[in-house]
């Protein structure tokens, strides 16, 4: 099918992935199913064919390409007929290694990035704990300084790729107190002293993929594995969040696809009442319905990548995306089971896999739930209105209101002058760092806030150069000073714009709250 998104390039990349799932990996499908693994002789054979790097810098050995060329490569990986294939291949490429490619040093490069590209080394990405899921800012495993080394404590559960891969992309909690400020990225050797795989863990589908949970018993690591800067965890992997939704979505659209197609393939050979199950009216229009929802969810997933590639953050569009196609893959597997009949439940059939596998896909890289609220957050905003505003419009005509104070304006200046007050010398301590605000809709809509070493000082117009440009209306600032938005959520949605979000990050948790008026 021809596409706006898609150039010959990609098309020829296509073909070459789906020719090798189908001549090299899915005849495996079932032996690697049943030993509950993937031989690493795999990865090896993906890196030689230049599969483990699509996006990758050249200077790693990665291959360049562009967004589409991964969309294309993870709607292909079902091909495969392993959900867990699909899996452990997406967290190496697109959640356990592009924190280093974007923020790794060269000598983390050479030691993790390259050597992941070429398929000799699996990584995974350690984020999920028995108390904190999709609440990255509520982890416990904690890395403490010592000397030139972290000390990591703590614990991982669901972690694909955890037990057989050779490196964790771990984050941990290496600021005091709780909170988003607090967290970094740090690597850890698999087969590091004090690292512990507990369990693998059983699961429902997926099963060919390692699933685990990783225990860190006082594990050193150089302090040069730190990714990026301390406290700058959250940043980075809120950052990486829209990809990862998007790789869910873009193995959604192809498990569906490769659902449909094999479906039809048995519906044309069985034969009931004198005709061919693809001939039942019943059973045809159906299969329309699904077909056609499916390229619905497909054109939504190709929007979001569009608008990633295009620099936007593309929060809302990610989430529905990865909402709409998993919730849509589970209801195809199911309905395909069904046209199976009996052979349905069979093992000896694929629709039993297709239903397991797509079962995970709703609840990994964030559940249905979490992905209702973060869209729900940028439909309506980070918080419901007050109670005095939820009112039923008149039925007649009413006089305008008289024109409303100009208290805004003048609380728009009182609460960024009250910043040089209400910061917390100790969380602001050893932090020197310049915003320039851009308030929409404020009489006096640019300020500049300078935070050096525990003191602030905020100064009207835009003054130097920035570390972080902040831009938001006038409605939203008030909004969260006043305690009716919820600042991190309106960061997440896009209602606050920032350029650097791990500084902004740290600037929510550096101020106490506004004074009273």
């Amino acid at each position: 099918m021809r596409s706006i998104y898609f150039t010959a390039e990609h098309d020829v990349f296509r073909r070459e992935v789906r020719r090798f799932l189908i001549r090299e990996v899915a005849p495996h499908a079932d032996a690697w199913e049943a030993a509950r693994r993937i031989p690493r002789s795999i990865f090896l054979r993906m890196g030689e064919l230049g599969f483990l790097g699509i996006t990758g810098p050249e200077s790693a050995g990665g291959a360049g390409g562009d967004l589409f060329h991964a969309v294309a490569f993870l709607e292909e990986l079902p091909r495969s007929r392993m959900g867990g294939f699909c899996a452990a291949v997406a967290v190496q490429q697109f959640m356990a290694t592009p924190h280093i490619a974007r923020h790794g040093t060269a000598e983390l490069k050479r030691a993790y990035l390259a050597p992941s590209i070429a398929g000799r080394k699996v990584g995974a990405l350690a984020i999920t704990e028995p108390d904190a899921g999709s609440d990255v800012a509520a982890i416990r495993c904690s890395a403490t300084r010592d000397g030139e080394d972290w000390v990591i404590r703590g614990s991982k559960t669901f972690i694909t790729n955890g037990a057989d891969g050779d490196f964790f992309t771990v984050a941990v909690r290496t600021g005091p107190g709780a909170g988003a400020a607090g967290i970094s990225l740090i690597l850890v050797d698999a087969d590091a002293p004090g690292v512990r795989v507990a369990r693998r863990l059983d699961k429902l589908g997926w099963h060919c993929s390692d699933t685990a949970e990783i225990v860190f018993d006082d594990v050193r690591v150089p302090s040069s594995r730190l990714v990026a800067g301390v406290g700058e965890g959250f940043a980075m992997l809120m950052e990486s969040f829209q990809l990862e939704r998007l790789a869910a979505a873009a193995v959604a659209v192809g498990s569906s696809q490769v659902t449909l197609e094999a479906t039809l393939e048995y519906m044309a050979s069985r034969e009931v009442f004198g005709r061919t199950l693809d001939r039942l009216q019943v059973l045809r229009h159906r299969l329309a319905d699904l077909a056609a929802e499916l390229e619905a969810a497909r054109q939504l997933t190709y929007h979001a990548a569009w608008l990633l590639q295009h620099g936007e953050r593309a929060v809302g569009e990610c989430s529905m995306a990865k909402l709409v196609t998993t919730e849509l893959g589970k209801r195809i597997a199911d309905e395909c089971l069904q046209f199976f009949g009996g052979y349905g439940i069979m093992e000896e059939y694929p629709a039993a896999r297709f239903y397991r596998d797509a079962r995970a896909a709703t609840i990994t890289a964030g559940t249905s739930e979490v992905m209702r609220e973060i869209i729900a957050k940028v439909m309506i905003g980070a918080s419901a209105p007050p109670e005095h505003a939820r009112t039923t419009a008149p039925a007649r005509p009413v006089d305008p209101p008289a024109a409303a104070p100009a208290r805004a304006v003048s609380e728009v200046e009182r609460l960024m002058r009250s910043l040089t007050e209400r910061i917390r010398p100790a969380a602001a301590r050893g932090w020197s760092a310049t915003f320039h605000c851009r308030i929409q809709g404020a009489d006096k809509p640019e300020w500049t806030v300078r935070i050096e070493d525990g003191a602030c000082r905020v100064a009207e117009g835009l003054q130097s150069a920035p570390d972080c440009v902040v831009q938001l209306s006038e409605e939203t600032y008030v909004g969260i000073e006043t305690g009716t938005v919820d600042p991190r959520a309106a960061v997440v949605s896009g209602a606050v714009k920032v350029s650097n979000l791990g500084q902004m990050i740290r600037f929510i948790e550096a101020f106490r709250a506004r004074p009273h008026p």
